[in-house]
């Protein structure tokens, strides 16, 4: 049975706040997991991680965790320093979800976010062996620390190294570490798969964490992404992992800004209320 769990963004409004209360909302409403800001938890002392750990544990709450890395951390970079950074950056993070007793980091932990091709590149490749490299050298980490490193594929407006399902699997195998699999979202499969079924199956046991959302980023159940289809592609791969929504509907704020919301999607309707019917459509959905 897999875990269905929403990310904290769908509430707050900037990347590096408090994680606790977001524990408390998760679980009042039902879900089995919820997904916080890997930065955010790297930059905890101990007793703070702790603190985050065991109202999680008390809640019966599981984590995972989610970053995009900014340019002074891209490990695609061509400049050795940046790249460095980003290494350490890395390290810092798999340490941090170690002792929260490992999981999953999910994102866009291969380069930076958001992010365009530079201008005058032609080629990626150049910039998709750095990233491979760098992979290469925290994975050891992530292996010893039972740390599931998962490379989210996101559209081409946000990045453009890994924007389809048959270029992230090409990644993971080059990588090759038990640590290091691939991460999808039905919003961004939407926009650049002919097949998101298809997509979901090519990625096979190499699928390591989902994020679910509609198309134009409210909670499932609100718009027209093939459910069904999703359903019975995962089931088709026997996938197990977790299931998590990540909407966003909310003008402002660092989410606001870097998500491109630029309306009010909420359309006045309550974010506890619309999380609750999400999570009892994504229920049904997969029963």
């Amino acid at each position: 049975m897999n875990r269905i769990g929403i990310y904290y963004a769908y509430w707050a409004q900037d990347w590096m706040v408090d994680m606790q209360p977001y524990v408390d909302r998760a679980a009042d409403l039902g879900f089995d997991q919820l997904e916080v800001h890997a930065g955010a938890v790297a930059r905890l002392d101990r007793a703070g991680r702790e603190a985050l750990r065991d109202r999680a544990a008390a809640r019966g709450l599981a984590l995972s965790y989610c970053i995009g890395l900014t340019r002074e951390y891209d490990v695609a970079a061509a400049d050795a320093a940046v790249r460095a950074a980003g290494i350490a950056w890395l390290e810092q993070i798999i340490r941090a979800v170690g002792e929260m007793g490992g999981g999953s980091v999910g994102g866009i932990i291969y380069s930076a976010w958001p992010e365009q091709m530079p201008a005058g590149m032609r080629d990626k490749r150049p910039a998709l062996e750095r990233s491979i490299a760098s992979l290469r050298q925290v994975a050891p980490l992530a292996e010893a620390l039972g740390v599931m490193l998962n490379v989210e594929v996101v559209n081409r407006f946000e990045q453009y190294l890994l924007n389809t399902s048959a270029e992230a699997i090409a990644y993971v195998r080059e990588v090759d570490s038990p640590s290091v699999r691939l991460m999808l979202d039905t919003f961004h499969l939407n926009i650049e798969e002919d097949s998101i079924g298809a997509a979901i199956v090519a990625a096979g046991p190499l699928l390591g964490h989902m994020h679910i959302g509609e198309t134009n980023r409210l909670p499932p159940g609100r718009g027209r992404i093939p459910w069904s289809e999703v359903v019975a592609a995962l089931r088709q791969i026997d996938y197990r992992g977790a299931i998590v929504m990540e909407p966003f509907v909310q003008v402002g704020g660092e989410v606001g800004r870097d998500i491109r919301v630029y309306r009010d999607l909420r359309a006045g309707r309550d974010l506890d209320d619309e999380a609750r019917a999400a999570l009892a459509f994504t229920r049904a959905a997969l029963a």
